[in-house]
């Protein structure tokens, strides 16, 4: 039995919640998202809260209950307040500049790297060392925060490079003379 699958999802005010044979369309002031679902889930609305069921249990449908309501938990979670992932620039020279819809990367180069913005996500640059990326779908901030940092993963032996906020970077004895 899933324990993730088990938990109803709370629907909080102000967004609207509508449900069809195979999709849910959650409403929000900022747009409407879609979040198609297998046939093997039963999904029902009662009470302000989302419950998912499976129609039998087996193999297939215990593997993606539980994956199912997490996915819709954090499709309704963003509508109420974004994701936010923090990325800091540690190296002489590297920083980042935002111009429009395009964030500009001096990471060590001889060119510096442009990254196009996708829609949903907004990118802050509070200082020239600090990266701010924040939407309603947390799995694009996740992969627009994963593109921008493998253009230089931090190396263990300074920690230069493209960090997560709170990620900590394993560190490496040098040469011995």
């Amino acid at each position: 039995m899933s324990r993730t699958g088990n938990t109803p999802i709370e629907i909080p005010d102000g967004i609207d919640v509508t449900l069809s044979e195979t999709n849910i369309t959650v409403k929000d002031n900022s747009g409407e998202k879609q979040f198609k679902f297998s046939k093997d889930l039963i999904i029902s609305i009662e009470n302000k809260k989302i419950l998912i069921k499976p129609k039998e249990l087996n193999k297939k449908t215990k593997m993606i209950w539980g994956t199912t309501r997490s996915l819709l938990n954090s499709i309704i979670l963003g509508c109420s307040n974004e994701f936010k992932k923090t990325l800091k620039l540690v190296g002489t020279g590297y920083k980042a500049v935002l111009q429009g819809k395009i964030l500009k990367i001096s990471a060590g180069y001889s060119h510096d790297i442009d990254y196009q913005v996708p829609e949903e996500i907004n990118i802050k640059c509070q200082d020239p060392n600090t990266i701010e990326i924040s939407g309603a779908n947390k799995a694009q901030v996740g992969q627009v925060a994963a593109d921008i940092r493998s253009y230089r993963k931090p190396e263990p032996y300074k920690g230069k490079g493209i960090k997560y906020e709170n990620e900590y970077i394993f560190r490496k004895e040098g040469k011995k003379k």
